[in-house]
């Protein structure tokens, strides 16, 4: 019998419950029931190749529905995910963020976020052109797309109120999570259930009209202030951009169709990493009825089982970081019973550190690094997602070759 083939790029880490399903049946592609996607920019370039395999093949061989759950870069790519050739559509985004490039004033290092905003929007008008309808009716996958609404002071854009609130959120996150909900609230568009085939037509997800109810949330709302919308083919785009909507970089999206008016930013600010607790749906159904008082306020349970099936979670490190205000709050990445069905993909550092330009992920930070030099930073990034290749690889030989628990190490 030929050794498994050691794992050099990629590192698989897994909850105690997804761990004990792998020892005992291994990882098929039925086996998974939600794919999340973070938010970080360019550091989701180099999942590139593992969504190409993925939603090319290997989730393409199981059966029943998946939740595809995303937030900034990550709702790009889970949007792109639900389209009629993924392969084709992930090669056509990975182009599209690789080479876009913006204005810089005279005198500025930093381009107008009025003008991002406007670029970003024609770019995904003409990504999704003539794809929105396959995208909310895919026969498996309903899509759910985060944003961040602001609320008082983030109620609307604005020059002077906006940072303040942004303090505002900042100060009440140092204090606890929950209470940055009082600055800004999670608002999850979700796609129609998926409907089973029947007399009536093939399956397929129940459309995206004006009147469609939203399918269930698949993780818990408990721990964090949420709503949840129907994504429609009216509000898709707008939905789109304003989870990709980065205070300050680019200008909030207002009032969403079908949504409560109000100014929606990227949905990593509440969700950066999407570290939920996945497996028990509870969305809030009427929005209309929501308060602060609610049990979506109160009524987390940390501790309870989470049934169902795993999560498979392509991430561009082993942390699972709450939101984006808890990047330097360290004593928030660790672990929790909120991901015990969860199985983590993503790169060793140190293949990072030796294979990777610069020795370091894609990130926004390049844009400052090479400036006005495009097809430089291009090149960097370009050359990152080519040695990406070897993730999807490793995760392929890795199933194929009876998915090896030495490999897999606790999340």
């Amino acid at each position: 019998m030929t050794a498994p083939r050691p794992l050099r790029a990629l590192r698989i880490h897994a909850g105690p419950e997804a761990l004990r399903h792998i020892a005992c049946h291994g990882l098929g592609p039925s086996d998974i029931g939600v794919v999340p996607a973070a938010a970080g920019g360019p550091k989701g370039l180099v999942l590139g190749p593992l969504d190409r395999f993925l939603f090319g093949d290997w989730l393409a061989r199981g059966a029943g529905p998946v939740d595809l759950v995303g937030a900034s870069i990550g709702a790009w790519r889970m949007a792109t995910a639900c389209m009629a050739r993924p392969v084709e559509a992930f090669d056509r985004l990975e182009q599209a963020y690789i080479h876009q490039a913006y204005d810089v004033p005279p005198g500025r290092t930093r381009p107008a976020p009025a003008h991002v905003s406007e670029r970003f929007g024609q770019s995904l008008q003409a990504f999704y052109a003539g794809h929105v309808a396959e995208v909310l009716s895919h026969p498996r996958f309903r899509l759910h797309l985060v944003t961040s609404r602001g609320r008082h002071l983030l109620a609307r854009e604005h020059r002077v109120a906006t940072p303040l609130g942004y303090l505002g959120a900042f100060a009440a996150n140092a204090v606890h999570r929950r209470a940055m909900g009082l600055w800004l609230e999670r608002v999850v568009f979700s796609s129609s259930p998926v409907r089973a085939a029947g007399p009536g037509g093939p399956a397929g997800a129940g459309g995206g009209g004006p009147h469609s109810a939203p399918a269930a949330l698949p993780f818990a709302t408990g721990d964090y202030p949420t709503r949840q919308v129907a994504l429609r083919e009216d509000n898709f785009l707008p939905a789109l951009q304003a989870s990709c909507s980065i205070p300050f970089v680019l200008q909030a999206v207002h009032d969403i169709p079908g949504a409560p008016r109000g100014a929606y930013w990227d949905g990593g600010i509440t969700d950066y990493h999407l570290h939920l607790r996945y497996g028990h749906p509870n969305a809030i159904k009427d929005i209309a009825n929501y308060s602060m008082n609610t049990a979506a306020w109160k009524g987390f349970d940390s501790n309870a089982a989470a049934p169902g099936r795993l999560v498979l979670y392509p991430h561009f490190q082993q942390q699972v970081v709450p939101g984006w205000l808890d990047k330097g709050l360290r004593w928030r990445h660790r672990a929790t019973r909120a991901l015990d069905r969860v199985v983590l993909l993503s790169p060793d550092p140190a293949w990072v550190s030796a294979c990777l330009p610069g020795g370091k992920l894609p990130d926004r930070q390049d844009f400052l690094r090479y400036g006005t030099d495009t097809p430089a930073r291009a090149r960097a990034w370009g050359a990152a997602v080519a040695a990406s290749r070897q993730l999807a690889d490793e995760f392929a030989a890795w199933v194929e070759g009876g998915c090896p628990l030495e490999a897999v190490e606790p999340l």
